[in-house]
């Protein structure tokens, strides 16, 4: 549908695309936001350098592995040990604050306006920041469940409890055996609810979410609409960018709004519609605010 995409060379200052968006956002008649890995790591949630020594630096020192992400993958030998870095990696970035307030600023932005939020983050960062639940859809799953590796049901199990419990007994970079987490339901070792395969579950949960965005999408598409995406990269674009230009594409009443520090692109054929910002979406946040 789309040409290539190419960067927005805008004539515009910094100033003046920040003073469109903050016109844009109270003009708007409904706000969707698309926020992607970029928004959290300018909150701060990032998973190597100053944050990883912090957290990992005697994971590190065993296994040799410099970064979170990597740490995730890393073939431990038993699940003693899976579960030692697993439930630490959880705790730090599901239970604990962003370092900058970056989702309470985005949060300020839009609370009064009709919003609606879809994200492939799984770090829960916009309920902790007060966004409603029900105007939420996590795409991609949440560090805050787990389910059967099997798995053998539908169901997710909330985790906090078991996290803490592990972090709590674990020595010499394992956890007590008899802290591995179970299915409930057939016994079989329980994972995260995270979309890595085809072994995903999309719980009752994920349904209504997903229906309550396509809700929100099919009863404003003739209205004014802020498509706002945020710190969206190319590893699943299908979930969020494309859609948002093909739908600001066929409202002429829209407009698409980017703000990723390095790759603010959008389509030729949207381009009297956009917004693209390259900076910091910390900084964008609060200069908007």
């Amino acid at each position: 549908m789309f040409l290539k995409t190419s960067t927005m060379k805008s004539t515009e200052s910094y100033s003046e695309q920040v003073n469109r968006l903050k016109n844009e956002i109270e003009t708007a008649d409904a706000v969707i936001i698309g926020a992607g890995a970029g928004l959290s790591a300018s909150a701060g949630f990032t998973y190597n350098g100053e944050r990883f020594n912090k957290y990992f630096s005697d994971f590190e020192d065993k296994y040799g592995f410099h970064d979170m992400y990597t740490g995730g993958f890393y073939p431990y030998s038993t699940l003693e040990e899976h579960w030692a870095y697993w439930s630490r990696f959880i705790y730090v970035n599901r239970y604990m604050d962003a370092p900058k307030p970056v989702y309470n600023d985005l949060f300020n932005l839009v609370k009064d306006k009709d919003y609606f939020v879809i994200t492939t983050n799984v770090d829960h960062c916009f309920q902790k920041a007060g966004f409603d639940k029900k105007r939420l859809f996590y795409t991609q799953g949440d560090y805050g469940l787990f389910q059967c590796s099997e798995p053998c049901c539908n169901d997710t199990f909330e985790n906090k409890d078991a996290v803490i419990d592990m972090i709590e007994h674990q020595k010499d970079l394992k956890i007590p055996s008899e802290l591995i987490p179970k299915c409930p339901q057939c016994g079989k070792p329980l994972t995260m609810n995270l979309r890595s395969d085809d072994k995903f579950v999309e719980d009752e949960g994920w349904h209504k979410a997903s229906e309550r965005y396509g809700n929100f999408l099919r009863t404003r598409q003739n209205q004014k609409v802020l498509f706002l995406e945020l710190g969206v990269g190319y590893n699943t674009p299908v979930i969020i960018k494309y859609p948002f230009w093909q739908m600001t594409a066929k409202n002429p009443r829209a407009v698409y709004a980017c703000v990723n520090y390095g790759k603010p692109v959008c389509p030729k054929e949207i381009e009297n519609q956009s917004i693209c910002i390259n900076a910091d979406i910390g900084k964008v946040l609060e200069n908007l605010g």
